[in-house]
């Protein structure tokens, strides 16, 4: 593939933040559309975003930020989009550039909830993206120990290899390992899901569950991941690999897991829209409890999904979260 090919990241939150910086370590320079124009400023005066990982400072020769979306997706050949799935439809309704020949990499962790569909596959469908052209950023990774520097390993998922090569190459650094896969689907849909199994283990944190019930919570839903992966998209993969088990692992565990901590909240007695006004960042998995909950209702052949319904019922039908954790304990093992 040609060298040449310039990235641009779409989004100003902390993972876009932090592919900003993994980017910078290889590119010359790095194009950035965010929507805050106070942000750009900010960043352009002082160095730093001001609103996420502020510790992370930027030579702003290397980047080419704009707040016009269609400026930067002219510009770019690999258009990275970190944008939050709850305002992605809206974002890319201001696209008039012609994408349908550009690669499309998907670091956004959730479904379109306008659409019902992934990322890649709104991009093919409503832009005439050919699928090859489309790739997926998982972790196990967090954007704070990127902005540390502490060692962290991606996953890059496309089905040319070529392309998730030189995606991976673009990422890799001291502290920046990669891999590459072709389970582009599956690894779109473990992105989503493990935010979803993060604010269950975030709830049963806060009603007082303790390590012991939490390994085996993580231990069903990985397993619970594999059946609903299995129904959505059937092919050869190992779901203990770091992009599955580990990228599920780190997110039901850490302390910057913004999904755990949006759950811990509600298993603490919080409203979900006070847990949410409490946060300044997009718990992800509250969408996605959604979307998975009604493609598995709408599936011809419903896989069986005790947590992410459980999830759903205390997040979107106002269930009492100490009794369905309760019942959900009988249904593990």
């Amino acid at each position: 593939m040609d060298n040449s090919l310039k990235y641009a990241v779409f989004g100003a939150g902390s993972w876009a933040t932090a592919i900003v910086k993994m980017l910078c370590e290889n590119l010359d320079e790095v194009g950035w559309y965010m929507r805050s124009v106070y942000t750009k400023e900010h960043l352009l005066k002082e160095q730093h975003n001001p609103s996420y990982l502020s510790s992370v400072e930027f030579k702003t020769e290397q980047l080419k930020i704009s707040n016009d979306i269609n400026e930067i997706a002219e510009y770019a050949d690999v258009l990275i989009f970190v944008i939050p799935s709850a305002f992605m439809y809206n974002e890319l309704a201001k696209l008039d550039v012609d994408v349908s020949s550009k690669i499309i990499v998907s670091a956004v962790k959730g479904i379109i909830p306008e659409t019902g569909k992934l990322v890649g596959e709104h991009f093919h469908h409503e832009y005439k993206v050919p699928f090859d052209n489309i790739a997926v950023i998982a972790g196990p990774c967090h954007a704070e120990e990127v902005a540390l520097e502490r060692l962290s390993y991606l996953t890059i998922s496309c089905s040319d290899d070529t392309k998730a090569k030189h995606i991976a190459d673009r990422l890799s650094s001291s502290y920046i390992k990669t891999k590459i896969s072709d389970d582009i689907i599956g690894v779109e849909y473990a992105v989503m899901l493990k935010n979803i199994y993060a604010i269950a283990a975030g709830i049963a944190h806060g009603l007082g569950y303790g390590d012991n019930f939490q390994s085996v919570l993580m231990s069903n839903a990985i397993r619970e991941m594999n059946r609903f992966i299995k129904k959505q998209h059937k092919m050869k993969r190992n779901i203990n690999n770091s992009a599955y088990l580990g990228d599920l692992l780190v997110t039901g565990y850490s302390v910057f897991s913004r999904n755990r901590m949006f759950g811990n909240m509600i298993g603490k007695g919080y409203t979900v829209k006070s847990a949410q006004m409490e946060m300044n960042m997009i718990a992800e998995g509250y969408y996605a409890a959604k979307s998975a909950h009604l493609i598995n209702e709408h599936a011809t052949k419903k896989a069986r999904l005790p947590i992410i319904n459980a999830v759903y019922a205390i997040l979107y039908d106002g269930k009492n979260p100490k009794k369905v954790i309760k019942k959900l304990t009988d249904k593990l093992n």
